[in-house]
């Protein structure tokens, strides 16, 4: 990365494990100085131990950013230990899985306070650092934010809401020059699935999918950092997901039942 992102302050969510973890270590890898922010805090002394001894900078914030006030002391404490932010990677996430008709609202509800919510309050107490550092504003998202996704209503929701948000951002801010990526990362296999929310709002507990066969955390990391260095404004790392943004203006309908079908083809699918 030839230097790019040394001495650049970071803040990762959902930096315990899966992606947000890949993220954070990546940066740590490129000289950065690297907050990781989630709420499990055994998982974020493990991992700031481990980057530490590999000779890399960071510490972490307990954070759930469905929690405003939890945003806005991560942001200052990464401020007051730090001096400013650079980077800001809106990763924290939570899927789910149930037909609409049976889903109780209250998975809704929680999908928008974390995917959707959670990018808010800690967009809204680092925007100020971003916008003075001429920064990147970065949402790690999904092809559901381009096109729905049957039995994902939740999740689709929150992830065009994140788009909507962030594409507004882009465009208040242009003569600010700060820079808003959103990444589409397709399948990747971290523990997203299995945390996923099913009908009534309890956890689904098992993959429905091959998690051997999708892509690891590392590969989505380093696109994340290559984004950020040559300033991308959207970018889907999978074929499937740039050829559905294509389809989608062109034959809609045909795009809807390949996802219907796709989606129903999974074990104990909620379109069964």
């Amino acid at each position: 990365m030839n230097n790019f992102f040394k001495d650049k302050v970071v803040i990762v969510t959902g930096a315990s494990s899966g992606i947000g973890e890949a993220i954070a270590r990546e940066f740590a890898k490129n000289g950065s100085l690297v907050v990781l922010a989630a709420r499990s805090e055994a998982k974020l002394i493990q991992i700031v131990d481990e980057i530490k001894a590999a000779r890399g900078e960071a510490c972490y914030v307990t954070t759930d950013v469905s929690i405003e006030e939890d945003c806005k002391k991560m942001v200052e404490t990464t401020v007051a230990k730090y001096g400013t932010i650079h980077i800001l990677v809106n990763n924290a996430g939570l899927s789910m899985r149930a037909k609409f008709d049976d889903v109780d609202l209250k998975v809704l509800h929680r999908l928008m306070d974390v995917n959707f919510w959670g990018t808010v309050y800690c967009t809204k107490y680092a925007l100020p650092y971003l916008v003075a550092n001429k920064g990147s504003l970065v949402g790690v998202s999904s092809i559901a934010g381009f096109h729905g996704l049957p039995g994902r209503t939740g999740y689709s929701a929150s992830k065009f809401a994140l788009h909507g948000f962030l594409e507004t951002l882009r465009i208040e801010n242009l003569k600010n020059g700060l820079h808003v990526m959103i990444i589409a990362v397709g399948f990747t296999s971290t523990e997203i699935r299995k945390h996923a929310l099913t009908a009534d709002g309890s956890e689904q507990g098992e993959s429905p999918r091959n998690e051997k066969k999708l892509k690891p955390p590392v590969y989505v990391a380093k696109w994340v950092l290559k984004g950020i260095r040559k300033k991308k404004r959207n970018k889907l790392l999978t074929w499937i997901g740039r050829l559905t943004a294509l389809f989608q203006r062109i034959v809609p309908h045909f795009v809807d039942w390949a996802y219907y079908i796709e989606m129903s083809r999974e074990p104990r699918s909620p379109l069964k």
